[in-house]
């Protein structure tokens, strides 16, 4: 069933699991993602970066996403990840997309408020729900560049402030985590989060989530994390399938089934840990 983050954020804060968001980029991904969620009767996220809606992609994405969604019975909802452009917001909502994340991040932050703000007042009509982030989570880009700026802690003393002026749904902070691949295990700042959960009113959102130990994320699902971005561990397994597919495929012209199903088990079974290790299997 096709839903929007208020239909399964404050129900997984409640009851202290979360819900994980995949970024997906492929049919294959959507499928695996999906089926395997319907196994584990666990709510799923699927998300999409610019990077996967150049073309004919915001469309191919959106479309297949939207189109099978009701065909499942566990919530899915799809969601734009880290968006900067307004335009490219506007587009999202216009193709279907139920979620819609404005990072301003890396603006100051009255900037941030503003933008953001308006962003919430564009998803209205929509019935889409809004995602910002207070705080700056640094690492790699999608190409696996490093970020010209270093990670900023969210400030606690900025979270109501934030919430109120600008109406958001879900907040992304910051505490510790780092997009990409990690080259140090991370520290997570989980007394920062407590003190950020006490006062936030909307569910929290941690980004990063790749990699991160499973004993310091169930500690910040514990305090108020919501939703958990994943998307390096899913490569990483992704590409596991490639090289067992090329290792044990004899014939020249396998079949796409022959191909795609270690791909698939291997993506399986990341997903399956995940919605475990998130304590969301079974809650649907």
């Amino acid at each position: 069933m096709f839903v929007n983050l208020n239909s399964i954020l404050p129900k997984a804060r409640k009851e202290h699991y979360a819900v994980p968001a995949f970024d997906c980029v492929a049919d294959i991904m959507v499928r695996t993602i999906l089926d395997t969620a319907e196994e584990q009767r666990s709510p799923v996220i699927l998300m999409a970066l610019d990077h996967d809606l150049t073309g004919k992609g915001m469309a191919f994405i959106s479309t297949l996403i939207t189109g099978i969604a009701d065909q499942y019975t566990v919530p899915v909802c799809l969601h734009l990840d880290h968006a900067t452009d307004l335009t490219l917001i506007q587009s999202a909502l216009d193709h279907g997309f139920s979620s819609v994340m404005y990072d301003g991040s890396a603006l100051p932050f009255k900037e941030n408020i503003i933008n953001t703000a308006r962003v919430v007042e564009m998803a209205k009509s929509y019935n889409a729900a809004v995602e910002a982030e207070l705080g700056l989570v640094a690492g790699t880009d999608i190409h696996g560049t490093a970020s010209s700026s270093a990670s900023q802690l969210t400030d606690p003393n900025d979270v109501v402030e934030f919430i109120e002026k600008t109406g958001i749904d879900a907040l992304a902070v910051s505490i510790g985590t780092s997009h990409g691949v990690y080259i140090a295990k991370p520290n997570l700042d989980i007394e920062r989060l407590m003190e950020i959960n006490e006062i936030s009113s909307v569910p929290l959102v941690l980004h990063g989530g790749s990699g991160t130990p499973g004993d310091q994320v169930r500690e910040a699902i514990k305090h108020g994390m919501a939703k958990i971005n994943i998307y390096a561990d899913l490569r990483f397994a992704m590409f596991a399938g490639v090289k067992e597919a090329a290792a044990k495929i004899s014939r020249q012209d396998p079949l796409p089934d022959q191909m795609f199903e270690p791909i698939q088990k291997n993506l399986s079974n990341i997903v399956v840990e995940k919605m475990q290790s998130f304590h969301s299997s079974g809650r649907v």
